[in-house]
């Protein structure tokens, strides 16, 4: 009803937004981010509002905000390790 009454029609597939990519797809993002900045400064130390710019796959520019993914991993490490994640899996401690 509400559609007839202000004229609105469904967008089509080239308006829709991008489907989001699958939490492996982003931990890969984020992990791709903090090997370019331990790659860069040497250390995983950044401060929290750290945002990275990285390349994507296509070309673009993407950027993680780098800084409170690494401090949510370093906090949530023993629970991501009860669900699977070893270290084998995220691969931060290869860092430093």
């Amino acid at each position: 009803m509400l559609d007839s009454v202000l004229g609105l029609e469904a967008a089509g597939e080239a308006e829709q937004p991008p489907a989001r990519g699958t939490q492996a797809d982003r931990w890969a993002g984020h992990l791709a981010a903090a090997r370019q900045f331990h790659a860069r400064e040497g250390h995983l130390n950044g401060p929290r509002k750290h945002v990275e710019d990285t390349a994507g796959d296509s070309g673009e520019s993407t950027s993680v905000r780098l800084g409170g993914w690494l401090d949510n991993t370093r906090r949530r490490a023993d629970k991501l390790r009860s669900l699977g994640f070893g270290e084998k899996t995220w691969r931060l401690p290869a860092f430093g």
